[in-house]
């Protein structure tokens, strides 16, 4: 320890942040990419994700949005992705007459088609709106996925499946989420990469010779 408080903190929060993302390293990477996968299986055929939060995860689920209708890294097409907290006339109109536990699952319920996902980020898992969202969304078809601090908790309890980040402080969570959602943007990309040439492989094992016309006539 310093002589400084303020350096003191700064050194504790670093090492609060890295032993987070060795327990996100040891226990959430196979889960991750699982994610990136069936994200990249769905997304291309058609199906969309939706993504909420309220505040700073509010802001990492757009961050995530963002990667996907935009890109993260290597060049390839847009895919639907949607913040439902960026949708503010909506979520103030849901606010004002049906109240703020609502102001997702509502939307959940225009949007959200059978084969959709749903991520919801939470720091604490016991936000109320986005535990009405994981009941609106499972009820609609949708495949929710919880991306919360530790757990158990009722939004992990309340999803499909659930990513529990075991972080210290609310700061320590959220900063471990972003890697997280860096993550799930490169598994994704990952295998989009991979799909196409699993396509041709399996195309040109099965696909039978070509007939070569002889004299202008189909043997």
């Amino acid at each position: 320890m310093t002589e400084s408080p303020a350096l003191d903190a700064a050194h504790l929060h670093c090492r609060s942040l890295e032993h987070a993302l060795r327990r996100l390293r040891r226990d959430s990477l196979g889960r991750i990419t699982e994610w990136g996968g069936r994200l990249a299986a769905a997304l291309p055929a058609g199906s969309r994700l939706l993504a909420a939060g309220n505040g700073g995860s509010a802001a990492q689920a757009q961050h995530l949005t963002a990667e996907l209708v935009g890109r993260y890294r290597q060049e390839r097409p847009a895919y639907s992705a949607i913040s439902l907290h960026a949708e503010t006339s909506s979520m103030t109109a849901i606010g004002n007459d049906y109240g703020f536990d609502h102001v997702f699952a509502r939307q959940v319920s225009a949007h959200g088609r059978p084969g959709d996902i749903l991520i919801l980020l939470s720091t604490s898992g016991r936000s109320a709106n986005l535990i009405t969202a994981a009941v609106a969304g499972r009820a609609a078809g949708l495949r929710v996925w919880a991306l919360t601090g530790p757990g158990p908790n009722p939004l992990g309890e309340a999803a499909d499946e659930r990513l529990y980040v075991d972080g210290e402080t609310t700061a320590t969570v959220q900063e471990a989420h972003l890697v997280a959602v860096h993550l799930l943007c490169e598994a994704f990309d990952a295998a989009l990469t991979e799909r196409p040439a699993t396509v041709t492989a399996t195309v040109t094992r099965t696909a039978p010779p070509t007939a070569v016309p002889v004299n202008g006539r189909t043997p």
